[in-house]
């Protein structure tokens, strides 16, 4: 079969859903209205854009102005969402692959949301850069080292933000551990760990009359994420999914603010859980049976930092297996782990040698944001964390500010990907991760859900 991801098919290829979809209810939440319009235009409409059109909607000072989307059912569909809110029917783009550079040149945009395949990120977020307007891209931002270089120079030379959309920073477990971290009570950090633990082998794959599993159909044939993702994972051997772990843990060590990714090393199991599924779910005569798919089941990945924290990433997305994030916050008067949600601090902990529960630590530590806005953020998708990262962006575009999660976190978390897999190639050798803010970081301070 054809193992060539088809870069014309950029939107279609991850907007596509179901009609039947359901969307979130019509909560109003986020601030009252005010005299000032924050005028928000999407690209990519599809199940993941959708649900950043339902937040935005929820937020009564967002006018909706136009939306872009090569596929007419995403359109359709988020037509009957923004119409359903009683909002203002927006702008259509989609007549091709790049009618978004259409788009962009409207002078009714102010922020961009950008929820489409990996490998068009960075071609829409500049595009929208050097039009003026903010970008809020999803993760991963980037797919190549010059890419993040690429987002870089174009902030450096517009002066036009780009945000990287990584919610899980906002999740509410991770901000009350970010607050346990900021009031030392782990003491000095040493060493931390995440990673994307994820069964995704239902979505790789899809035989396109079910959402979930039994399919084993992947590229023109495969249902939403299928058709662009799968193809990842024939072509590359890294980590190809490092920031739902990585921004959470790079926040708490103020990564690019006082502290840098100064190397990393990586190295990759053997890769069988893809071709297993098929087999199982299509036979061992299926022509998908027949592809060799280069990522390993597991991808592991040791960042040196300059401030001498260890940082383990991994990546596990081909295995049967219960979701984690893997996180471990590590210092010398503490840990936490979210699997088993317990801690231990030394000499506080009830029994020694022994963990406890984290239940009251995170009711003690829980940040502000959450004790403030919980109540808003119920609906949103993803616990809640959705409305957080949305509402973000909504504001750096209205007060135009830095996004608390800026060009150069979204550049250097979505480089470990690339750079995970030079890692690898080399025998896992040890790669210099650039320092995108050019010697910054050393004077900058935090901005992260202060």
């Amino acid at each position: 079969m054809e193992n060539t991801l088809h870069r014309r098919n950029f939107i279609k290829n991850g907007a596509i859903a179901l009609a039947s979809t359901a969307v979130m209810p019509n909560v109003i939440f986020g601030r009252q209205p005010d005299e000032k319009k924050v005028r928000i235009a999407f690209i990519g409409v599809g199940l993941r854009g959708r649900n950043h059109v339902q937040n935005t909607l929820n937020f009564p000072e967002v006018e909706i102005t136009a939306i872009c989307d090569v596929d007419p059912n995403a359109i359709a569909i988020t037509q009957k969402m923004i119409q359903k809110a009683g909002r203002k029917e927006p702008a259509v783009y989609g007549k091709n692959d790049h009618d978004f550079e259409n788009m962009v040149k409207r002078d009714d945009i102010d922020g961009v949301v950008i929820a489409t395949p990996w490998e068009w990120h960075v071609p829409m977020a500049i595009a929208a850069m050097k039009a003026g307007k903010y970008a809020g891209v999803e993760v991963s931002a980037t797919v190549t080292l010059q890419e993040s270089w690429d987002l870089v120079n174009t902030f450096e030379k517009t002066g036009s933000h780009c945000m990287i959309l990584e919610n899980v920073c906002y999740r509410r477990d991770v901000m009350a551990v970010l607050n346990m971290v900021r009031q030392n009570l782990f003491g000095e950090i040493t060493h931390l760990q995440c990673g994307y633990q994820h069964d995704l082998r239902f979505v790789k794959f899809n035989d396109g009359k079910q959402a979930y599993g039994g399919g084993v159909e992947f590229g023109a044939k495969g249902f939403s994420e299928a058709k662009w993702r799968t193809q990842h994972s024939v072509d590359r051997n890294g980590d190809l999914y490092p920031t739902h772990g990585l921004g959470p843990v790079a926040e708490m060590i103020n990564i690019n603010r006082g502290n840098q990714f100064l190397y990393l090393t990586s190295m990759a199991t053997k890769g069988l859980g893809l071709h297993k599924y098929i087999v199982d779910n299509g036979g061992e005569n299926h022509p998908n049976a027949k592809v060799k798919f280069k990522l390993g089941d597991i991808v592991q990945t040791m960042i040196k930092c300059a401030n001498g924290e260890t940082i383990l990433i991994t990546h596990d997305t081909n295995s049967p297996r219960p979701y984690s994030l893997g996180f471990r916050v590590q210092g010398d008067n503490g840990i936490w782990m979210d699997d088993g949600n317990q801690i231990y601090i030394d000499k506080v902990t009830k029994t020694h040698d022994q963990w406890e529960p984290d239940t009251e630590y995170m009711k003690k530590y829980d940040h502000k944001f959450w004790q403030e806005s919980g109540k808003a953020a119920e609906g949103a998708g993803h616990g809640g964390m959705d409305y957080f990262v949305i509402r973000d962006f909504i504001n750096s575009v209205k007060n135009k500010t830095t996004p608390p999660i800026d060009v150069y976190d979204a550049a250097a978390w979505s480089a470990i990907s690339p750079l995970s897999e030079q890692s690898i190639a080399k025998g896992s050798m040890p790669v210099q991760i650039p320092d995108f803010t050019r010697g910054k970081w050393k004077t900058n301070k935090p901005i992260f859900a202060l």
